[in-house]
Order: C-alpha cells, then structure tokens, then sequence
C-alpha cells in the first residue's frame, strides 16, 4: 500500500467526487480512478460507490477513513518537520552560556530575538564555567556557546563578539569609598580582593590579578568565592572587594556599592563561539541575527 493511494482515497473521500479531487490533487481524473481500483484491489473490498452524480463511502470505506486521514497527516507533518529542521528553522540548538554571563544583557536580547523569529527551534541550554564550556563545544556537546574574553581555549573556534563591557569595583556600603563615582585601584590596595575561581574565566581571573599586583594589591590578601556572583555576597558582608563586570550591577543589594575604576583598564568582551567545521543552519541563524546588531 503507498502512500499516495492513502491520499487519493482521502481526497475522493473528502469531496465524495472524483473530478473535484482530481482538481485538487493536480492528476487528471482516469488516473485517479485507477489508483482507487488499485487501493480497493489491495485491501480485498470497495471503499466508494460509484453514483451517477459522484460517489460515496462504502462502510468498509467509512471505517477505512479515520485511519487514511491520520496516515496521510502524520506523513505529511513527518516531511514538514524534517524540511524544517534542514532549514534550519526547527529542531534543537544546544547553546551554553559561561557563568559569568548570567546577568549579561546583550546575550539575552539576541536569544528574545531568535525565538521570537523562530518559536518552533528548541533551545537547550547549559551554564558552565569557561573550561567546561570549552570542552563541551570542542565535543560537540553543544552547537555553540556565549563566552567571555579573554579566553585562551578560545582560539580554537569561531568568534563573534557581541558586546564589551568594563569591569567595576564592588565596594561595602558603609566602605569610605562607596559614595564617590571612581576610585583608583591603589586607594584599595590595603583591601582583601575577593576573586571568582580561575576556572570560571582563566584569561580574565589573570587580567584581573596582573592588573590589582602592578596597583599595589598582595597576593597575601586575595580570597576565592564559589562564584562570581557569590563574591557579591561576600563583599556586603564586609569580607572585602571584588572587580566584577559592569552588568552585574544590576543586582539589587543594599550592602553593595558600585564605583567606576579611574584609568580603568580592565574590559572583558562577550563573544559568540562556534566550531570552524560545519556549523549547523541552527548556528547560521543565531550569527545572522548577531550581524543584524
């Protein structure tokens, strides 16, 4: 049995006249007829009577109907489907994101714009620190990933930066310091740097630590926190101070402080990766949307 009778038998079931379906199959009508005869050989008994003015179901065609219609549906969402996903404009995209990104505004924007022009694409997503997130999209874990710079694994991919953002210093509140708009970072080299582990951003975690030892800052005085979000916490609760990118000054805390840095130095860029070998169409959308900007 093809699946081209089941969708002759449906149309001529649908419009009870072969002439109409016909028309709306784009076949002449003997042709159809045959292939109806040929259906009905098949399965051993009529499914339509033949009238003088078009034709109708036989019961063996009415109970044969449910089931043609549901084949012939299922096939043709089947193709739609995997037509789609060829284009690019359905199926799945893994994307990651590093950890640091959380609050990273511009990252957000584009993937608000990517579903809102592509509602059927599912996205996957994962947040990880930089070193995991690097070896997900070198195995192929992932599609692609929005990651910081610098980034020295990253050399190894495609790269689209999207955004630049400067770093801040985060300070107490009740820090002498907390009401002026800048500060030098020498005036804080007497203080405890609280730093987000290596492994979240290794390039950026060394520009940052480069940068506090040529101001003045002791080795001696550095204090790791879990996350970079979390050595917020520990800086409004008086354990010291943390450079933190400008995008997270969204977070709300009464405890915390954001200055500007005085001859600031210190930028980080966000940037989209990708594999160099056969990006999907998935990826391709993402980074037209990117080029849109």
């Amino acid at each position: 049995m093809e699946l081209r009778h089941l969708r002759y038998f449906v149309a001529v079931a649908e419009t009870l006249h072969f002439t109409r379906a016909a028309e709306m199959l784009g076949i002449s009508q003997p042709p159809l007829s045959q292939q109806i005869q040929r259906l009905e050989h098949e399965i051993g008994t009529p499914l339509l009577r033949r009238l003088t003015r078009g034709v109708e179901l036989t019961e063996a065609g009415q109970a044969f109907l449910p089931d043609a219609l549901a084949i012939v549906q299922m096939a043709e969402h089947a193709l739609e489907k995997v037509r789609g996903v060829a284009r690019g404009m359905s199926g799945q995209l893994s994307l990651g994101f590093a950890s640091s990104l959380a609050f990273g505004a511009p990252v957000f924007e584009l993937i608000r714009r990517f579903k809102a022009r592509y509602p059927a694409m599912e996205l996957i997503t994962r947040e990880e620190n930089m070193a995991l997130l690097m070896q997900d999209l070198r195995e192929g874990l992932l599609d692609a990933a929005f990651i910081r710079l610098p980034c020295e694994s990253s050399k190894a991919f495609n790269l689209r930066v999207i955004a630049t953002e400067r770093m801040m210093v985060a300070l107490p509140a009740s820090h002498a310091l907390s009401q002026r708009p800048a500060v030098a970072l020498p005036e804080l080299a007497e203080e405890t740097l609280i730093m987000f582990p290596r492994e979240v951003a290794p390039s950026l975690y060394e520009l940052i630590v480069s940068t506090c030892l040529r101001a003045g800052f002791s080795a001696r005085r550095f204090q790791q926190a879990p996350q970079i979000a979390s050595s917020l916490g520990m800086v409004g609760a008086g354990c010291g101070i943390a450079l933190v990118p400008a995008s997270m000054c969204c977070v709300s805390n009464p405890l915390l402080r954001f200055c500007e840095i005085e001859n600031n130095t210190l930028f980080t860029d966000i940037a989209f990766a990708w594999r160099r070998d056969h990006p999907a169409k998935t990826v391709l959308h993402l980074l037209s949307l990117i080029n849109e900007r």
